[in-house]
């Protein structure tokens, strides 16, 4: 009887110092899963701020290039634009990463510089890379079709420089392309860049022809 005894008691102590343990783990459970939905909520919270943000950021951005774009085609219409090119293309099809400070078309009133400066390392004819050309314009048109696309379109004739240029500005925004057509050769150059007005550009014009 008293072996019983003594074997229920050693049983209940044991079952006494099991369940404060398994207690613990439950609470530890508990604590970890509450954490880890405390870090799914934050991670939430923080991804709607972020897309909130980003709508913000977008709509900003949209009206900046609504202005740029407005300001632009009235440059245009003014003859009181820079192109300033940040890519030309050769005629072999090379395309060339430029600097937009020195690689530009200009247009002030009836003058028009030319200006295509790819080196970075040799000065060239105008001191800063390249070729630089002006002119007095004539013939210049500015059409704007149905889809808001707006061309400008010129002749420039100078001592370097006879040719043919039209720019292409896209709707919404003051980006543009430009093709400029030699009228004594077959070298023809493809400039893209934004179209900013005249006084607001950082343009540096080299030496001319």
């Amino acid at each position: 009887m008293k072996r019983i005894l003594l074997t229920l008691m050693v049983a209940v102590a044991g079952l006494s110092a099991i369940a404060p343990d398994a207690s613990a783990q439950t609470d530890n459970r508990n604590t970890g899963a509450t954490k880890r939905q405390k870090a799914v909520n934050d991670w939430h919270r923080d991804m709607a701020e972020f897309r909130a943000r980003s709508a913000a950021d977008r709509q900003l951005q949209e009206l900046a290039d609504s202005l740029a774009s407005v300001q632009a085609r009235a440059a245009l219409r003014n003859q009181d634009f820079v192109l300033e090119a940040d890519n030309v293309q050769f005629k072999n099809g090379q395309t060339v990463f430029v600097n937009s400070s020195t690689n530009f078309i200009s247009v002030k009133g009836n003058r028009a510089v030319i200006q295509i400066s790819p080196s970075n390392f040799a000065s060239g004819p105008n001191g800063v890379g390249g070729v630089t050309v002006e002119g007095m314009i004539s013939d210049q048109e500015v059409r704007t079709d149905n889809k808001g696309r707006t061309t400008f379109s010129m002749n420039v004739m100078g001592i370097g420089v006879n040719a043919q240029v039209e720019i292409y500005m896209y709707p919404d925004s003051n980006r543009a392309s430009a093709t400029v057509y030699p009228n004594f050769n077959s070298n023809t150059v493809w400039l893209s860049g934004d179209i900013v007005p005249y006084d607001n550009s950082n343009v540096f014009e080299g030496d001319s022809l």
